[in-house]
């Protein structure tokens, strides 16, 4: 018999949607006595005992793209887009506690001295390209228009400046001619050891409680310190060898297999243009080479996730659509969440 409930449960009378786009100390003690209290009045049983294996992904759920006036925050078309949509990932984990085996929330972690931060880039007046206004291409590095910062060689490269300008010129060399998305200048963000690394408090404090209520240590997924790479998705870096053909990163196949032996896995996040978009390509890759047939145990859930926007310069919202339309042909599922998880195609509970 199986254990699992799919009764959707009450969302506890603490939770404030007003206090998600904030940033604030979870109680971790009486959260932990509370989540024990919640399970036994709502006969929520350990993950252990689930037949059915749920995955939920959150993919940087972070205050960096999630609150408003931090560094990269994902506003979508709505300007409000990933407050929104946290609102809605907390209650559908409130939701669905007893359903949901393992949270698994990835946490982009960069430091500053990066290959899409500024002080990696200089031109001939001494100037850093201006973030989220600059796009370094080929021809611009090609050209001289923007070189490798010297001084990042000591703590890049032991001081082998030379090495690190042909890896420049590399990155940007395999970025177009594997079609991918150009060296784009991120502002400093989702700084190790900062607040903005941190998850959203709200979001957090949901997760935590499902870890005390379901007996499910939450899988943190690590993703990005590479400084000589991108990392938008968390299975994959962006470029996995440098100029002289040797790895500098790998794919992260421990992961991707846990992943694909889950009976279900749910994703949501930030950005649906970027990381998110990023993530579900390389686990469409994975089960492409696998068996197509596992895509049907993918759940895209649409209203928990945000394109990039920036009113006036960019609106990545058209990508990111173009992007779910592909997977759901795939065979993955765009959901809702406030649907019912046992109404979904294909999850059997």
């Amino acid at each position: 018999m199986n254990t699992q409930t799919n009764t959707q449960l009450p969302i506890p009378d603490r939770f404030d949607r007003a206090k998600v786009g904030e940033v604030w100390r979870v109680p971790y003690q009486d959260r932990a006595a509370e989540a024990k209290i919640w399970a036994k009045q709502h006969n929520i049983q350990p993950a252990a005992k689930d037949k059915t294996r749920i995955c939920l992904m959150a993919i940087d759920v972070q205050n960096t793209f999630c609150i408003p006036n931090f560094e990269l925050f994902v506003g979508g078309r709505s300007g409000m887009g990933a407050v929104e949509d946290n609102v809605r990932l907390c209650e559908f984990i409130y939701r669905n506690l007893g359903t949901i085996t393992e949270i698994a929330p990835t946490m982009d972690t960069h430091t500053s001295m990066q290959i899409f931060h500024p002080i990696f880039w200089i031109n001939d007046a001494g100037e850093h390209p201006i973030p989220a206004a600059t796009v370094i291409s080929l021809d611009d590095v090609k050209q001289g228009k923007w070189k490798v910062n010297p001084a990042v060689a000591y703590s890049l490269a032991k001081g082998n400046y030379l090495a690190l300008q042909k890896h420049a010129l590399h990155y940007v060399q395999k970025l177009s001619d594997e079609g991918k998305y150009p060296l784009m200048i991120w502002p400093y963000h989702s700084m190790l050891g900062g607040i903005g690394h941190a998850l959203v408090s709200a979001v957090e404090e949901a997760m935590f409680f499902h870890n005390m209520a379901r007996n499910s240590q939450t899988n943190f997924e690590i993703k990005g310190g590479n400084p000589l790479t991108e990392n938008y998705s968390v299975l994959r870096p962006e470029v996995l060898e440098g100029s002289d053909g040797r790895p500098i990163a790998q794919k992260n196949t421990r992961f991707l297999q846990k992943l694909l032996e889950f009976d279900a896995v749910i994703i949501a996040g930030q950005a649906k243009s970027h990381c998110v978009a990023w993530t579900i390509d390389d686990l469409l890759t994975e089960i492409l080479t696998q068996d197509p047939k596992l895509a049907k145990k993918v759940y895209l859930l649409e209203d928990c996730t945000s394109p990039v926007v920036v009113p006036g310069i960019v609106d990545f919202t058209p990508q990111a659509d173009a992007a779910f339309q592909r997977f759901a042909d795939a065979g993955m599922h765009l959901v809702k969440s406030t649907d019912a998880l046992d109404a979904w195609a294909d999850l059997s509970l």
